[in-house]
């Protein structure tokens, strides 16, 4: 094995079959798995491919019996991935996701100069650019309002939104609390601790329904920026914890290696502590990332038409109420959406920690006398 391999693909996969049998133990939880893939994934086989309708444009192509009609996700494929978003206007949301997907793959480059600026400058262009894109109304394009987002796209703007948001603020706080400023480590714990100590629901909805009756007559909110504010404040409250227990991780010989260097306080924070602290928290924050895309689906109960809401409506219409494999379909590929973009997530970040965790300098021999 070179000096430069990593202990996790050191075995491969020869070494991952050898420890499903290696102990009593191992050997009866991988008979125990083996049982309950071959009960469950022949019956998901037939019921999503063998015996699925695949051809056609309405409900009478799909035949009433326990099997996934992909006819209907076909016929409302759009409505899916764009909601009541003008089908003249949907390039601008395939403009706003290839933007994205350039800055995520710049900010993940191996070897990218000034990659710092790079992210800083995709955080804050980024939201900007994808607002201008789908909201229009400058630069000659026809404005949209945010009620006609939907489906899959409204989705991703909660999601990624909150999170792009959630991030930063979280970091400010958990370097708030580490404050020794009393009145603003205090104020960021008072933050912290109210904001996790409240459901996510109650505050959905004193956002969408309360907040307009404290406004001045005349000023309105959008909805949707509504919900972005709330996710984003109660999100940020969990993002300070894993921040918290990340500077947590570091040992005090940090800070006084960093003061005998001469370094001074912000600038043992911005070149010593924060890299290892995100390199600590990205479990958490990956995991909380993760939470942050499936619970947009609460916003459907706010009147927003988020892609669960739009595969609700579709297999409520009267002309697909054919039986229970309408709506079983609409939910199965829901679940692989969500899989997909929380899986992709997990491995992106996966990625990301195996790259910054440096392999250990092997020990020179000692040169012969």
């Amino acid at each position: 094995m070179s000096s430069g391999a990593r202990p996790e693909r050191a075995g491969g996969l020869a070494a991952f079959l050898r420890s499903c049998v290696a102990t009593p133990l191992n050997l009866a939880l991988t008979a125990l798995a083996l049982l309950l893939i071959a009960a469950i994934v022949p019956a998901l086989i037939d019921w999503a491919i063998v015996d699925a309708a695949w051809r056609g444009a309405s409900s009478a192509d799909c035949p009433n019996h326990d099997a996934a009609c992909w006819v209907f996700i076909r016929a409302r494929f759009g409505q899916i991935l764009y909601g009541g978003y003008p089908a003249p206007e949907r390039w601008r949301v395939g403009l706003a996701g290839m933007l994205a997907l350039a800055a995520l793959a710049a900010m993940t480059a191996p070897r990218l100069p000034r990659k710092p600026l790079v992210a800083a400058v995709s955080l804050v262009v980024g939201p900007l650019a994808g607002a201008i894109l789908l909201g229009g109304g400058v630069f000659g394009l026809a404005p949209v309002p945010t009620r006609d987002w939907g489906g899959l796209t409204l989705t991703l703007v909660v999601a990624l939104g909150t999170i792009a948001f959630a991030v930063p603020l979280g970091l400010l706080l958990a370097i708030a609390r580490r404050s020794s400023l009393p009145v603003i480590r205090w104020l960021a714990v008072a933050f912290i601790e109210l904001w996790r100590g409240v459901p996510l629901i109650p505050v959905l909805f004193m956002a969408v329904i309360m907040f307009p009756l404290f406004m001045p007559p005349g000023v309105e909110v959008d909805a949707l920026i509504r919900v972005l504010a709330a996710l984003i404040l109660f999100n940020a409250a969990s993002m300070a914890e894993v921040f918290r227990g990340g500077f947590q991780a570091i040992p005090a010989s940090q800070h006084e290696a960093a003061a005998s260097l001469g370094l001074g306080p912000w600038r043992t924070l911005g070149l010593v502590v924060l890299p290892q602290v995100v390199k600590v928290a990205i479990p958490g924050l990956v995991n909380t990332c993760v939470s942050v895309t499936k619970e947009t689906t609460v916003i459907l109960i706010l009147g927003l038409a988020d892609v669960l809401a739009v595969i609700q409506a579709g297999a409520a219409d009267p002309a697909w109420l054919v039986g229970d494999q309408i709506r079983s379909t609409g939910y199965f590929f829901a679940g692989l959406i969500f899989w997909s973009v929380c899986f992709s997530m997990s491995r992106m970040a996966r990625r990301l920690e195996r790259r910054l965790t440096l392999p250990r300098p092997q020990a020179r021999a000692p040169r012969p006398v």
